[in-house]
């Protein structure tokens, strides 16, 4: 038993040799300190908490050890965290020593004296031994604000006019700039746009049948042939004619003598049945045209009856819906 108790002894003796350079090593290398920037405010005034380290990195690097600072929440001990700043550090190149700073900005909303508790700043050693030092609790007095109930109570004020200042609607005006010039850009751009024009829907087509008849009423009251111009009019009436049979049949008969012409109109029976009086029609003109042949008032005229004949006579069908209407 007496054996077992001396064992424990050299045993905590040892742990105790351990750790004791340690400490004292860590804490002669460091110094931490807690300020606050005054000891008495109003309630809701601000205080500034300044936490402070002076290292030694000779000693730190030569220990290989590691300082880490106060992480205070956001509210402790009636007091509450408006604001904290990054840590601050600062080199003195002539002794190697370092200065680390923090500044936490307080507010209290509870009257009284409240403490800032100590703080504690801990070093870490690569064997994973921590060790703390702690800064000095700061008390400080949260006051009230002071009322004189002696004194009457002070009437509300009115409300005050505040003199008006144009800077004050800039933004405003510069909206509403831009947007009477938006609408006037878009005014001289619609304005300027050439307008297009309407598209007058084409007239419709006059039917082959009656622009040849009216072609030929046409040439039969510009009395022609009185007038002495006999190749002339049947010039004009064998053309007229001839283009009808071109656009009518799909017959090239502007391009094709008389007989060449009979010849070709015998696939179209409705035209191949006038066929005796195309045949006396272009005979007759020929002779005018080239023989100079001078027919008679009465070949004239049945010329032009036997013209008007043909074109009548090969007048094409009406579609239903036109012969509705008709």
């Amino acid at each position: 038993m007496q054996k077992r108790i001396i064992l424990q002894r050299i045993f905590l003796c040892v742990l105790l040799g351990y750790l004791c350079p340690f400490r004292l090593l860590a804490q002669d290398h460091y110094q931490v300190k807690a300020l606050a920037d005054t000891d008495k405010i109003r309630i809701g005034e601000q205080v500034k908490l300044e936490l402070s380290a002076k290292v030694d990195l000779n000693q730190l690097k030569a220990a290989s050890l590691r300082l880490t600072f106060p992480n205070l929440p956001d509210s402790f001990n009636h007091w509450e965290v408006v604001d904290r700043s990054k840590l601050d550090t600062v080199t003195n190149a002539g002794n190697n020593e370092t200065f680390f700073k923090q500044t936490f900005t307080l507010t209290s909303f509870d009257s009284g004296r409240w403490d800032i508790p100590a703080l504690r700043f801990d070093v870490f050693s690569p064997a994973g031994m921590v060790d703390s030092a702690f800064s000095q609790p700061i008390g400080i007095d949260v006051n009230t604000v002071t009322v004189d109930t002696t004194k009457a109570f002070k009437p509300i004020k009115s409300v005050r006019t505040v003199a008006w200042n144009i800077w004050d609607y800039w933004l405003y005006m510069a909206i509403g700039a831009a947007v009477v010039l938006l609408a006037l850009g878009l005014w001289l751009y619609f304005r300027k746009r050439p307008v297009k024009e309407k598209v007058v829907p084409a007239a419709p087509l006059e039917p082959v049948y009656d622009r040849t008849l009216r072609l030929l009423k046409e040439l039969d009251a510009e009395k022609v042939w009185q007038q002495g111009n006999v190749k002339e009019y049947y010039t004009r009436l064998t053309d007229i004619l001839r283009t009808y049979f071109e656009e009518q049949f799909g017959i090239a008969a502007l391009e094709q003598t008389t007989a060449e012409l009979l010849q070709n109109i015998k696939p179209v029976t409705i035209l191949n049945q006038q066929r005796d009086k195309l045949r006396a029609l272009l005979s007759l003109a020929d002779l005018a045209k080239f023989a100079k042949l001078q027919p008679t008032p009465q070949e004239h005229e049945e010329s032009m009856h036997k013209a008007v004949e043909i074109v009548e006579w090969t007048k094409p069908a009406a579609k239903p819906a036109e012969a509705q209407n008709a």
